[in-house]
């Protein structure tokens, strides 16, 4: 007959509470390592509300994206361009005044194709007595070390450049505010061409400024006017008739734009209060949603990264204020805030 074993022998002995509990605890280690990992890692994710630009009197126009997530700003007051690494709160001076001979910085666009960042350059105020107009010029920089590419003067004299889109063969397309008319820099070439203008944006207080390559065409803003402007990209690269974009309510002097999805964009507008409004396009109509408004610092550029749109402010009216000092006028400091604006 088979001997049973005794109950409370050794290996049927009930284990300890306390033992028991240490050995849950050891298990779930890991487990309470990993969540307070990804809590660190959402916190640390979390786009900052604003970005704030280091120094004075900065007055910047622009500000563009890197696919990293790098936030570069133009700036007119300080003749330089500013950079925000991935995830800061704090944009700081990167490329100084003079490199390259820069002035007062307008446009600026990342292109992650070429790792380029494009820089739109001007002389601002009248020229010394006797002095020609001065050209405005397109300046290239290497997108990851700010060192200088190249730059290309503007075809008239006089003329102003304001912003820069690139289409898929790499072709930059840019703004010339006093002249009403875009100009181009084809891949490869060594100097810039006029490519539409004419009077077809309207007259000189139209003030064509923002523009965008999106689905075969250049889509134009004019900001004295409030309108959009389509021209198609033929397919010899030469300029399509000029259509103006109906929309289904009026735009409020929009600056910046950014493609924004497929048929999408979105405007910095400086009318209204200073808003983000979002437009989408069917052919040659659109319908504009206002995304956020009250923004009355003058709402003069905007860039996405990941779902986050920021929209900048200018404080552009200070700057260019005439007459004698007024204390009350000393600027706010000079930053970009965010907006969800989730994917196109």
């Amino acid at each position: 007959m088979k001997t049973l074993r005794h109950t409370n022998s050794p290996s049927h002995r009930t284990r300890p509470a306390t033992r028991t509990c240490r050995t849950y605890r050891a298990r779930l280690a890991p487990i309470w390592t990993l969540a307070a990992a990804l809590a660190v890692s959402v916190a640390q994710a979390a786009p900052p509300a604003h970005i704030t630009i280091q120094g004075e009197r900065i007055f910047p126009e622009s500000l563009t994206s890197a696919s990293d997530g790098t936030v570069i700003i133009g700036s007119i007051g300080q003749h330089a361009i500013y950079r925000a690494r991935p995830g800061s709160a704090l944009a700081v001076q990167w490329i100084k005044p003079g490199t390259d001979g820069i002035q007062s910085i307008l446009g600026v666009l990342a292109d992650d194709a070429s790792d380029t960042l494009w820089a739109c350059s001007n002389t601002l105020g009248p020229p010394q007595q006797g002095a020609p107009p001065p050209h405005a010029m397109l300046y290239t920089f290497d997108l990851k070390t700010g060192a200088p590419k190249g730059h290309y003067p503007f075809p008239a004299a006089g003329s102003l450049c304001n912003d820069i889109s690139i289409g898929p063969d790499g072709t930059a397309y840019a703004t010339d505010t006093t002249n009403m008319e875009v100009v181009r820099l084809k891949k490869g070439a060594a100097q810039l061409d006029e490519w539409v203008g004419n009077g077809a944006f309207g007259p000189r207080s139209a003030a064509v400024d923002g523009l965008v390559v999106l689905d075969g065409r250049v889509i134009v803003g004019t900001l004295g006017s409030s309108k959009l402007f389509s021209v198609p990209i033929e397919a010899d690269g030469s300029a399509g008739p000029v259509t103006e974009v109906t929309l289904d309510q009026p735009l409020a002097r929009p600056d910046g734009v950014r493609r924004f999805g497929q048929n999408g964009l979105l405007l910095a507008e400086g009318g209204s209060g200073g808003r983000l409004s979002r437009v989408i396009l069917n052919g040659n109509t659109g319908t504009e949603t206002v995304v956020k408004q009250g923004f009355p610092d003058g709402p003069v550029a905007v860039t996405v990264v990941g779902t986050t749109a920021y929209l900048l402010e200018g404080q552009l009216a200070t700057f260019m204020r005439r007459g004698p000092p007024d204390p009350s006028a000393k600027p706010k400091p000079f930053r970009a805030t965010a907006i969800e604006v989730g994917s196109p």
